[in-house]
């Protein structure tokens, strides 16, 4: 019996088949990954690279993490996906583990970060009129410039990003978008219709944008009876040096927001976290997802949720944070004109165009990706060791000073 091999292709081969199929929605690096592990990956030609953007966040864990590979496996041999037409064994454990991690009632899991939003403003409407007793069809939801919340037609409706939005009209009614950190402006604009405030805590797509110092605070108290809705999916779970990044204003939003890496970085899984007054709202019928909490998925959250409960990857991004900040704060500022950020997460703000630096880092074996022209982020693996991040860190200064 003879077997056909499919042929060994290589970057350029593999590229162009991308460029020929592939709607040109991304600018990736030009490489091709073939192999990853913790916070290293290798591509199709065996050179290995740094990982230092882990799948904006989605990869927080480390690139198949033995815990998660384990935990994928052994669900993979039982029940992969029933949708919610049955209750599944892994279900109602995950629900419950991941209400008691945010310190909430209840969960709604959905997909996709995006799916993940789309229920948060589908949550607060519906609260809004059954709840808080808004006019029917009067509902406003306040968001910021600069947000990055996903791509469906509602969420870049109040996008502020040309390349979001531009084309994609008519757009969804019902936002108002203020200026991230202006708490007059977000007073001014919140009234009796408002059912929510949509804020990222740090707004990652738009540079690593940390707000001024008490903002979160201010947004808490501002809400008032309106529901403030954190969408944690970039800066949640470990990523900042806590577990959300609104504790680092003992911040408690009335709706969490959570994605990318509840996945472990092996399937995409999402969720809206509040208690029963607010996510009591729906009744059966009236949302759904058919691989929304699917077994898979469910397996490998639990695994993530037990991570993050022994405070350990949280203290590694506290601890090599404080590093990656110190040293970032030492290039010379005739290259850079800002460090942001918390944790593992850097906007470095640049006097220049950031991609040449991201494919620079890239041939030295660093990658780091771009965004808005003259931003570098930066978001390695929280497993990264101090002795690769510094090794990273000595590239991009030494690709700062070619430049």
């Amino acid at each position: 019996m003879s077997s056909t091999k499919e042929p060994l292709l290589n970057t350029y081969d593999l590229r162009a088949l991308s460029d020929e199929h592939s709607a040109h929605n991304y600018h990736p690096l030009p490489i091709v990954i073939s192999e990853a592990e913790g916070a290293w990956v290798t591509d199709v030609e065996g050179n290995r690279y740094l990982d230092m953007l882990a799948a904006y966040s989605a990869v927080n864990f480390g690139h198949r993490h033995p815990r998660l590979i384990e935990a994928a496996e052994r669900q993979l041999g039982r029940v992969t996906l029933v949708s919610r037409a049955f209750d599944h064994d892994q279900f109602g454990p995950f629900v419950a583990e991941l209400a008691e991690l945010a310190g909430k009632d209840m969960v709604l899991p959905m997909n996709s970060g995006a799916e993940a939003v789309e229920t948060a403003l589908k949550t607060a409407r519906k609260w809004g009129y059954e709840v808080k007793g808004v006019p029917a069809e009067q509902a406003n939801i306040v968001t910021f410039e600069g947000n990055f919340h996903g791509r469906t037609t509602t969420i870049v409706s109040f996008s502020t990003d040309p390349d979001a939005r531009n084309s994609y009209g008519p757009f969804t009614p019902g936002f108002r978008t203020v200026p991230y950190g202006d708490v007059a402006a977000l007073r001014d604009a919140v009234d009796e219709n408002t059912v929510g405030v949509l804020i990222e805590p740090i707004q990652g797509e738009a540079g690593v944008n940390v707000p001024p110092s008490g903002f979160l605070t201010a947004v808490r108290e501002i809400c008032g009876d309106s529901l403030m809705i954190a969408d944690e999916i970039q800066s949640g779970l470990g990523r900042t040096g806590t577990t959300f990044a609104v504790e680092h204003e003992n911040v408690v939003p009335d709706i969490y927001i959570l994605g990318k890496a509840l996945g472990g970085g092996i399937l995409p899984i999402s969720a809206v976290v509040a208690d029963k007054d607010i996510l009591g709202v729906f009744k059966p019928g009236q949302h759904g997802s058919t691989f929304g909490g699917n077994p898979l998925a469910c397996a490998i959250a639990r695994e993530v949720i037990a991570m993050l409960k022994t405070g350990e990857f949280q203290e590694r991004s506290r601890t090599l944070g404080a590093h990656l900040h110190e040293r970032l704060g030492r290039l010379p500022s005739h290259q850079v004109r800002e460090v942001r950020g918390r944790g593992l997460w850097a906007g470095v703000e640049l006097n220049g165009k950031a991609r040449p630096v991201s494919e620079k880092l890239m041939e030295r074996g660093v990658l780091a990706k771009e965004t808005h022209e003259t931003t570098l982020r930066l978001a390695p693996p929280l497993v990264v060791t101090q002795e690769d991040l510094d090794w990273a860190l000595d590239h991009l200064e030494a690709v700062l000073t070619e430049l």
